[in-house]
């Protein structure tokens, strides 16, 4: 008299996937966005950065990734060297090189 039958909620198809479905879309729309928003950029900069460090010449002037600007003068497997003065070499590893500057970048400076 005072206290009413409950009945259970019936489910939307036999097994309940289309509730389970719902319940992860959410978390399948942010990986999602992930991927373009800051994998997929991220894998297309690695892929330009790779490709500038194996088109790295002799004559090239570049920035390291301490600031330093100079003048390629020898290229190897894993490193160059670059000509920062007058004399003045440094041996520096190509992961190191951030920028491939125009060609008489440093002599307008």
């Amino acid at each position: 008299m005072f206290i009413s039958n409950a009945y259970a909620q019936s489910p939307l198809d036999g097994l309940g996937l289309s509730s389970n479905l719902t319940s992860f879309l959410p978390i399948i729309l942010m990986f999602v966005v992930l991927y373009f928003l800051m994998i997929r950029p991220q894998m297309k900069r690695q892929k330009e950065q790779k490709a500038m460090m194996d088109a790295l010449a002799k004559g090239d002037e570049v920035v390291t990734s301490g600031g330093v600007l100079g003048r390629v003068t020898k290229v190897t497997d894993g490193y160059i060297t670059i000509d920062i003065a007058t004399g003045t070499e440094v041996l520096v590893q190509k992961a190191a090189v951030t920028t491939l500057l125009p060609k008489g970048t440093i002599k307008s400076l």
